[in-house]
């Protein structure tokens, strides 16, 4: 590799690569091109991520810097490769020839006018015949975008478009992780929850070069990137199907409380009101996991804070939730202590089994909620404590680093 001038460079172009000997070389050569014909000062990075193919020395004679990277992996080699560019804004595509580096303008412009990411999209510029198999065009893409859009808020419609646009200090803040294909989900998604300026250009989509089968598997990398969204999104994962089924359990258990109920011929009774005590147990821990995942997320760093969870979790009191955790144990005790003594009164004999079992489910109900809470509470309680701790050994290394390297004072 030969180094680099030392020129300011505005926009850096880079591919990741892996076995692209048919196809690194034109797209190197568009890119070259592109920057050249719009007058911007460039360079064209290829991420190698361990060809056997001679791809590196073809993207070199076609005029790219070759990144080495030795850790497997579509979003490993990007990391590395964006790591490395110097431009003020980044374009970064596949080296497979199916994206048209020689159309790069609408990305820069964008940029240029202040967007910090600008995703390319196949749907509005078009997918030439055999460039998408019919799969990934009518239901995978179109559902993971849907689900990312619900899930974040997003603008996008076509949130899994390899050709993208980025300043590179937004990128930075980002702290994208993701060693694999999810990456392009990951970039989306902190982006989102960034509240960064994010839009889209049209694309056309060519079918790639390849003579060999692509390095995507549909179902494989379809689910590291659905994993991935409700991994990043406590909300959808836990908090919504918890509210559900807090709702339709107490519900249905207030309602077959009186007595049986009888909807078009099908009666509904004590086993309907035992699956409504489920759902509400289920739903009260699975409504914990939320608090818990949502908070880690936040004192990890994995997750911003949102306003409103933020809100719930500063009017957190250990005392507060222990004392509702006591409360609800105490009137399931009630509960159960009041069927104990109406036993006791018929003198050990045979209860009416209907009424029984309604009031003894709410009871065994009351008080399963009640210990959820309190051992609940004592978990967050915990959390809490390491966050705390975490800031405190934060605030520690910042002063010592700042006493070992204090400020230069002025000159004399």
């Amino acid at each position: 590799m030969q180094a680099r001038p030392d020129d300011a460079i505005e926009v850096s172009v880079v591919m990741p690569c892996l076995n692209e000997a048919r196809t690194v070389g034109r797209c190197v050569e568009k890119a070259v091109t592109a920057l050249q014909k719009m007058g911007v000062r460039g360079e064209v990075i290829v991420a190698d991520n361990g060809s056997s193919d001679g791809s590196p020395a073809i993207a070199e004679n076609h005029g790219a810097w070759v990144v080495p990277v030795e850790q497997r992996g579509y979003g490993s080699a990007l990391q590395a490769g964006i790591a490395a560019a110097r431009g003020r804004y980044v374009i970064m595509g596949d080296a497979d020839d199916s994206y048209d580096f020689s159309d790069l303008y609408p990305f820069v412009e964008r940029l240029r006018a202040g967007d910090e990411l600008v995703m390319g999209n196949r749907f509005r510029g078009g997918i030439r015949p055999g460039a998408m198999p019919w799969h990934h065009r009518y239901i995978g893409n179109p559902v993971l975008t849907g689900i990312l859009n619900l899930f974040f808020r997003s603008p996008i419609r076509d949130a899994h478009c390899g050709l993208r646009g980025f300043r590179k200090d937004a990128y930075e803040r980002l702290g994208l992780q993701a060693p694999g294909m999810e990456f392009a989900s990951e970039m989306v998604v902190r982006a989102c929850l960034n509240q960064q300026k994010i839009s889209e250009v049209p694309i056309v989509l060519h079918p790639d070069g390849r003579d060999r089968p692509p390095h995507l598997r549909s179902f494989r990398d379809g689910w590291r990137h659905l994993r991935f969204l409700l991994l990043m999104c406590p909300r959808w994962l836990y908090f919504v199907p918890a509210v559900v089924l807090v709702v339709f359990g107490l519900g249905l258990m207030a309602w077959l409380t009186p007595g049986p109920r009888a909807i078009g011929g099908v009666v509904f009774d004590v086993h309907s009101l035992l699956l409504g005590s489920l759902c509400a147990i289920l739903g009260s821990q699975v409504l914990w996991l939320w608090l818990h995942a949502q908070i880690y997320g936040w004192t990890s760093g994995l997750l911003p804070p949102d306003r409103v969870s933020l809100r719930l979790f500063r009017q957190f009191r250990l005392e507060r939730w222990l004392v509702t955790g006591v409360v609800l144990l105490v009137a399931g005790l009630g509960f159960n202590g009041w069927l104990l003594a109406a036993w006791f009164r018929e003198g050990l004999g045979p209860l009416d089994v209907q009424t029984t079992l309604r009031f003894a489910l709410w009871g065994f109900t009351a008080m399963i909620l009640g210990a959820q809470t309190i051992f609940g509470s004592f978990f967050l309680g915990m959390i809490e404590m390491a966050g705390q701790a975490r800031k405190l050994a934060s605030a520690s290394t910042a002063k010592t680093e700042h006493q070992r390297d204090p400020e230069p004072s002025g000159a004399h």
